[in-house]
């Protein structure tokens, strides 16, 4: 496991690898439009998919795209690091929040500053 976490990050430097997370928490049409965008660029991948909404379409949109797509509810996201933790595991650089209709917490905007769209 410690290999594979080394190699994925020697990687995303030697190819300079942007990896973005959505959140959503509906359709996921904005999510799949920016999904759609970026699969044909070298350089910034669409590496995990968060929701607070197990019903969401974006699960499914998730699916059709072999990208990995966290459900959690509302209180991990606010009361725990869970959610802070998954960003971490994933190596994301980048956060887009693509309909989501929760307020990310602090912790969250203090570890991705002038990184959240």
């Amino acid at each position: 496991m410690i290999f594979a976490v080394i190699a994925a990050r020697v990687y995303q430097k030697i190819f300079d690898m942007k990896k973005i997370a959505l959140f959503a928490s509906g359709n996921g049409s904005n999510a799949e439009n920016i999904i759609t965008y970026f699969s044909e660029k070298n350089n910034v991948e669409v590496a995990l998919i968060l929701t607070n909404n197990a019903n969401a379409y974006v699960v499914e949109r998730a699916k059709n795209h072999h990208i990995p797509c966290l459900v959690f509810p509302s209180k991990e996201l606010k009361e725990t690091d869970f959610v802070l933790d998954k960003l971490c595991e994933y190596h994301i650089d980048f956060i887009v929040l693509a309909g989501f209709l929760l307020m990310i917490p602090k912790k969250i905007i203090d570890r991705y500053p002038g990184k959240i769209i």
